[in-house]
């Protein structure tokens, strides 16, 4: 890799930049995030089964993207322009949502939204991962990771500010959340720079010949299985509410999530690197577990605090560490399909998961649909542990 060797805590530029970018365009996202499945549910009718389907088609929606998109950056070895069209098409949705009247019309905003954001995430993972060395891919992706939800304990913040002592029209809200995305677009067209490709352009046979190894397989098998009961977090926020959660109050409990998921993530990372990154990601999807039950069984507003709080470290050991671990099986000319592949995998179960907890706290109850995702997750972890042995990876 020609990564400059640089100390851990002094991250590359361009590390830097793709984390202020993903700063600025969570700041506009969870303006809106959390006050989202109130305005469809309360302000515009619908139903929580349409809630479901929203996010689960808009996931899956951007799954199929990620995967050409990562195919097409390592094609041409160009990571940049695809990650402008994606932030840029998302940017577009602001506005769309703010003038939303129908459910219909907050579908196909959040659709346009996931199809920039499966054009931009494989080629920005695939970035951020050549831009430093082998050693240090954790704590790169735990900056990126780290800025991520620190904008995502500004964004509700200022949801939360404007709700409690300036207006209670969401669609104002929704409108100053265009301003954020403005500085996103504005750092990553200026700040963010293209690395150098380390080896040449690969050829579209090439490209195609791309494939798959067993543990990699594995891997992504069991990222699958708990992706099916890791249902849209919207459905936490809902189930915030009917336990007691005032609606202004809402940003402020998703703000205190990303407090815990920006303060942890970054140390996960660091730590990956230095002890690897198997068990971070199991005890992540063993505390997850723990958590899905927890919702399941809430009856005070304190345990919703409480489980919002550990949810925050389940992220912090999880996302960075998952992510670094698909870069260390595969050379740079092949991560944009690795990561391709994985977003395809964790946005592909986005549907069902979300189908299936709609259905189930419709039919049989919060309890029995949080406590699917638990049991889902136990199995995908211990597959994790059966199936994906320490192998030998091209860091």
């Amino acid at each position: 890799m020609s990564a400059p060797t640089t100390s851990r805590f002094k991250m590359p530029p361009t590390v830097w930049a793709l984390g202020w970018v993903s700063f600025f365009t969570d700041v506009s996202t969870e303006i809106i995030y959390p006050l989202l499945p109130v305005f469809l549910t309360v302000t515009l009718g619908a139903s929580m089964a349409f809630v479901g389907l929203i996010e689960g088609v808009a996931e899956s929606t951007a799954s199929l993207l990620k995967i050409a998109s990562g195919w097409w950056s390592d094609r041409v070895r160009k990571r940049k322009p695809l990650m402008i069209a994606g932030y840029g098409l998302s940017a577009l949705t602001r506005p769309l949502i703010a003038l939303a009247s129908t459910g219909g019309h907050v579908f196909f905003a959040r659709f346009i939204d996931r199809i920039g954001k499966g054009i931009r995430t494989s080629p920005r993972d695939a970035l951020l991962a050549a831009s430093v060395p082998a050693d240090q891919r954790g704590a790169a992706f735990g900056v990126q990771r780290m800025m991520d939800n620190a904008g995502a304990v500004v964004g509700p913040l200022i949801a939360w500010s404007l709700l409690h002592w300036f207006t209670a029209d969401f669609r104002t809200l929704f409108w100053i959340a265009v301003i954020p995305m403005i500085g996103a677009m504005i750092v990553l067209i200026f700040a963010a720079r293209e690395q150098a490709p380390v080896t040449p352009s690969v050829t579209a046979a090439e490209a195609v010949a791309f494939t798959a190894t067993p543990a990699f397989k594995n891997y992504l098998g069991a990222v699958l299985l708990f992706t099916l009961g890791n249902s849209s977090d919207a459905f936490l926020l809902l189930r915030a509410q009917a336990v007691g959660v005032p609606v202004s109050f809402l940003p402020l409990l998703w703000m205190a999530l990303h407090v815990v998921k920006s303060a942890s993530s970054y140390p996960a990372g660091v730590l990956s690197d230095r002890i690897g990154r198997r068990g971070l990601i199991v005890g992540g999807w063993l505390v997850y577990a723990l958590v899905y039950l927890g919702f399941g069984f809430a009856s005070q507003v304190w345990h919703i605090w409480a489980l919002f709080l550990l949810y925050g470290i389940f992220y912090g050991m999880t996302e960075s560490t998952e992510r670094a671990l698909v870069a260390d099986f595969y050379p740079d000319a092949q991560r944009g399909r690795a990561f391709g592949s994985f977003n395809f995998i964790t946005g592909i179960g986005a549907l069902p998961a979300s189908l299936l907890m709609g259905w189930l706290w419709t039919a049989f109850g919060p309890t029995i649909a949080f406590g699917a995702g638990a049991g889902l997750s136990l199995c995908a972890a211990g597959w994790f542990l059966l199936k994906v042995a320490p192998s030998t990876l091209a860091r």
